[in-house]
């Protein structure tokens, strides 16, 4: 008989540990793992790398400031180089989920290079009721933005398909809509992601900056302090554990948040934590200009330090990256206070945790593999079919050189956004080969998918 494809000679990570195997691909699933080399129409060399479930992506905004259409085949590209195999989409509609989420069903089903799937962000009481509608299609999470509301409501919405136009929004995220959300969330046997600020104690803590004549990503950080992080945790903690739903923090990266969640944890409840990699390597210690403006924003040398010891530690579940596929021309104002929050990030996540993370001790590579595929794909009701290389899942696999060097510039990607916060860093440890459901999309940093490769990750409710 002969198999699809083998990749041989890689060393293979298991959630038990690595091994030495050579993985069997048949029909875009794993048949196997052997030690011989059967018949197969490819065969790939993989001496001297390792190889893991596909990475996913839990947190990426595209759609927004480019439509679909088009967002799809741009950011998809940037992942591909970077190793992830499922984009998680932050999906925001100002519109009913009945009217808007099918459009961008379709639009997405012809554009993407690798696998995907969506988080549909809630902001109102009707988005609420129609919540089911969402299930209906597959997309079992919602997110609500704590930070959105009174003064610092102004977001903007993704784009409805083929239309290039910003879709700007004021939205009211209140007490009110945030229980609401979480018990119905819980009622479905889905998870709820928050954006955890404050947005009071945001618009009171900008509006003394601003009159202060403050500017600057240290200004931006004492504006939302951390403790704005606290106060929101604690208060959908509290619904989480009243209506029995699980709450998934995304974006964590100071000590004070993650001191408050393991606070929350001890009252019980199901609590999980996602940071991503500016909240490991960024600070507004070592980073001038308005780059690395973010909600929340990059804190201090010694927030890094916290992330990266409770990711070792296990307190934080996943890393996504929140990346904003955004331009310069949109992202750089006057000041901190003009300037766009967010940045470009899907393609850097793996090589930055195999650099600053498992080449200087800081993580395992099995830590890393939780971090990046398992424990996502167990949350969000796509295990055993995403994230990981046991018999019978999709053969989504990262095939990583951890010795390779390369610098960060805006065009190794090839995504929409035309700089990088990253730019200029060397980092050492790479993945050079990115295979989705027994197809190689990437290789050596040069994308080989086409735009329509990539499927939709149907998700049924599942408590994490």
């Amino acid at each position: 008989m002969t198999v699809d494809m083998v990749v041989a000679d890689s060393h293979v990570m298991l959630p038990q540990g690595m091994v030495d195997r050579n993985i069997i691909i048949e029909d875009g699933r794993i048949a196997g793992l052997s030690t011989d080399v059967p018949a197969c129409d490819t065969k790939i060399d993989g001496a001297g790398l390792v190889s893991v479930p596909g990475p996913i992506d839990t947190h990426v905004h595209y759609g927004v400031y480019s439509p679909i259409d088009e967002a799809a085949k741009t950011e998809s590209h940037a992942a591909a180089v970077g190793g992830v195999t499922t984009m998680m989409r932050m999906l925001r509609l100002g519109v009913p989920f009945s009217e808007g989420l099918q459009p961008q069903l379709d639009a997405a089903a012809r554009a993407h290079r690798v696998d995907y799937t969506i988080h549909a962000s809630v902001f109102t009481q009707r988005q609420i009721r129609e919540m089911d509608h969402c299930v209906s299609k597959g997309v079992s999470s919602f997110k609500i933005y704590m930070n959105l509301g009174g003064d610092v409501g102004h977001v903007y919405m993704d784009m409805p398909p083929h239309l290039a136009r910003l879709q700007d929004a004021r939205v009211d995220v209140t007490d009110e809509i945030v229980e609401g959300t979480v018990r119905r969330a819980a009622e479905l046997n889905c998870p709820v992601l928050v954006h955890a600020e404050d947005y009071e104690s945001c618009a009171c803590g900008i509006k003394t900056a601003r009159e202060e004549k403050r500017d600057g990503l240290s200004a931006w950080s004492a504006s939302r302090d951390p403790q704005s992080e606290a106060k929101a945790i604690r208060t959908v903690c509290g619904y989480g554990r009243r209506y029995g739903c699980a709450i998934y923090f995304v974006h964590i990266g100071s000590r004070a948040a993650l001191e408050q969640i393991r606070a929350e944890r001890r009252q019980g409840g199901r609590i999980l934590v996602e940071s991503c990699p500016h909240y490991m390597v960024l600070s507004h210690e070592n980073r001038s200009g308005y780059l690395a403006k973010v909600m929340p924003p990059i804190r201090t040398a010694a927030d890094n330090d916290a992330v990266w010891e409770a990711a070792a530690a296990g307190e934080v579940d996943t890393v996504g990256t929140d990346h904003v596929a955004n331009r310069l021309s949109l992202k750089v104002g006057a000041d901190v206070w003009e300037s766009l929050a967010g940045f470009p990030g899907i393609g850097v996540a793996v090589p930055i945790l195999l650099s600053e993370g498992v080449n200087r001790g800081r993580i395992s590579l099995e830590r890393f593999v939780r971090l990046t595929s398992l424990n996502a794909a167990r949350i969000f009701s796509m295990y055993p079919q995403k994230g990981s290389l046991e018999r019978g899942a999709d053969a989504d696999i990262a095939m990583l050189d951890l010795k390779r060097e390369k610098r960060v510039t805006p065009e190794l990607f090839g995504g929409y956004s035309d700089y990088t916060v990253y730019d200029g860093m060397v980092l050492r440890g790479w993945p050079v080969r990115t295979i989705v459901r027994g197809s190689v999309v990437a290789e050596e940093f040069e994308v080989v998918a086409k735009p329509g490769y990539g499927r939709f990750v149907s998700r049924s409710p599942g408590s994490p």
